[in-house]
């Protein structure tokens, strides 16, 4: 069995200052596995950032060990670092300095240098003689995700990488992550855009107060959320039938709207289906929807309130 590239056991990191102590990671175990794109999601506030610095290396875990190609990232982070590449929120590029000369200066810090042309790659070599200051916001994160291509990574870490791009360039964001997943790399995405996380994910986790709350396939982090039918039908026609889902009704000027939350989406449409037929009730606006990430996502948010404290270290 391959050895994970990212292992973390028991992680917490505690903030101290003035005040009482601040526990933002409260206990995580975490495995990514070499050449999958593992999705990081949370809350306001979860603390997904926090365990990112811990994993990326730029702060040490307060308690709990993490483990990065096997080496600790934190005391070991030149060994780690030449292994590979980060996509920061924010770079805080210098604002005259060329997008060209920007990798240039960039490429002298790395130890080793991708062959490919990465302005080239995020779409921006007509750029290379515009100052940074020039670029929009879309071009700075394209900019951003050329530089952390440029070291030929092994490991990805891309934070929010496509904030402030157009939908065409988010999906070119897309195909060049696909490209390095298929030549083996392995990437830890935190993302705000569960569509990004459904596209490109492999496995996700999603963090609430310090804690991973649910992890797996897209398809096991929605299996426990229920489907939902909503329809319009005539104020005279009859009521339904019994469903295995839960109705809510609601009564308005083109007839009684229902919203069904249900468990079993294909036996409860097929009850109504046959109903309609038979006493012949014409059914607007009919939408039926299987679960979705946005919906477990909202459904733990609001939640929030009943999950269960951590152990005691």
């Amino acid at each position: 069995m391959n050895t994970p590239v990212i292992t973390a056991t028991g992680v917490r990191r505690t903030y101290r200052g003035s005040g009482a102590p601040f526990e933002a990671v409260r206990g995580v175990d975490l495995q990514i596995q070499q050449g999958e794109l593992f999705a990081l999601l949370g809350t306001n506030g979860a603390g997904k950032t926090s365990l990112l610095e811990v994993v990326e290396g730029i702060a040490p875990a307060s308690d709990g060990e993490v483990r990065v190609f096997g080496m600790d990232p934190y005391r070991e982070r030149a060994e780690v670092r030449t292994r590979t590449g980060i996509m920061l929120q924010e770079a805080g590029f210098p604002a005259d300095v060329r997008a060209g000369e920007m990798v240039t200066t960039w490429a002298a810090t790395q130890s080793r240098r991708s062959d490919d042309d990465v302005l080239a790659a995020v779409g921006l070599s007509h750029r290379a003689g515009v100052a940074v200051s020039s670029l929009s916001g879309g071009e700075r994160r394209r900019l951003d995700l050329a530089l952390a291509l440029l070291g030929r990574p092994e490991l990805l870490f891309l934070d929010e990488p496509t904030t402030g791009l157009d939908p065409e360039s988010r999906r070119d964001a897309w195909s060049i992550v696909r490209s390095r997943l298929n030549d083996g790399v392995t990437v830890l995405l935190t993302t705000h855009y569960l569509e990004e996380a459904e596209e490109l994910s492999d496995r996700l986790a999603i963090m609430h107060a310090g804690q991973i709350v649910r992890e797996g396939t897209v398809a096991d982090i929605v299996a426990d959320e229920p489907a939902r039918i909503t329809m319009t039908i005539p104020a005279d026609a009859p009521a339904p039938p019994p469903l295995f889902g839960s109705v809510q009704q609601e009564r308005g000027v083109g007839g009684t709207r229902y919203t069904i939350t249900t468990p079993q989406l294909q036996d409860d449409m097929l009850t109504l289906l046959v109903w309609a037929r038979e006493e012949r009730v014409t059914i607007g606006d009919l939408d039926a929807r299987a679960a979705s990430l946005e919906q477990a996502f909202l459904s733990i948010a609001a939640g929030a309130g009943s999950l269960p404290e951590p152990a005691a270290a």
